[in-house]
């Protein structure tokens, strides 16, 4: 972590579903020039607390701080004007249009491309390693492909701060390893903060110098990769022996 680096912050943050508590009281910070792990077992608050960071959902308690300055109540779009992007699980492109075409539309609303767009947008593809297939159809390219596509789709809005959650699912180990360098470029030239959610343990600690970890909404641990693995707590709630 970088001294006086920016950051998105979460303090303390409780989010209630009905009568479920999705998370209690948990805090993490996403820095500039950082790539920060979030992993845990499904259903333990790693996607409700990327929505609370990305400004989709509102917690009951906590606050959320921008560059030190308080975000909390921000709208989704307030926090990507900001530098705030994020990806979803699912992959959600325009299928019938290019993939450059879905990369302007992306930057349309925040300005994120500049004044020459279409130019800019190539840029991101070429970072992407996508330029091949810019005025391809989004919707005929294999999976792995569209994945990266939605990825340059976020980087497309200026993202200071990139929340991906579960970027690897449904790829095979060839496209994995696609993905995570196209995240290193991402972070090498950028130099944007990252969290990632995944559930590809491998690709976890490959990637990422810090790793948070949940359960049952709450933080269980923080540390590196390596203090992670050794984590008695971490292996029995998840890891296992998959580390």
């Amino acid at each position: 972590m970088t001294a006086g680096a920016a950051q998105l912050e979460a303090r303390e943050v409780s989010v209630r579903f009905g009568g479920l508590a999705a998370l209690s009281g948990v805090s993490i910070s996403v820095v500039e020039g950082e790539v920060l792990g979030l992993i845990g077992p499904n259903g333990s608050g790693k996607t409700t607390l990327l929505n609370v960071l990305s400004g989709f959902v509102k917690p009951v308690a906590g606050e959320l701080f921008l560059d030190g300055h308080r975000a909390s109540g921000w709208p989704s779009r307030r926090l990507a004007r900001n530098g705030v992007g994020r990806t979803f699980q699912g992959v959600r492109l325009f299928r019938k249009l290019t993939v450059r075409e879905n990369i302007v539309i992306a930057g349309l609303g925040t300005g994120g491309l500049g004044k020459r767009p279409r130019s800019a947008a190539m840029g991101l593809l070429e970072l992407m390693e996508l330029a091949d297939v810019a005025e391809t159809p989004a919707g005929s390219l294999p999976y792995g492909t569209q994945r990266r596509v939605a990825l340059a789709r976020t980087l497309a809005t200026s993202p200071r701060f990139l929340l991906l959650d579960e970027p690897a699912a449904g790829l095979n180990e060839t496209e994995t390893d696609e993905l995570m360098e196209s995240v290193r470029n991402v972070h090498r030239e950028r130099g944007c903060g990252v969290m990632i959610i995944e559930h590809d343990v491998r690709l976890i600690m490959q990637l990422c110098a810090r790793i948070h970890v949940l359960d049952y909404g709450r933080t269980i641990a923080e540390g590196s990769p390596a203090e992670i693995r050794q984590n008695p707590v971490v292996i029995e709630a998840y890891l296992g022996s998959a580390a």
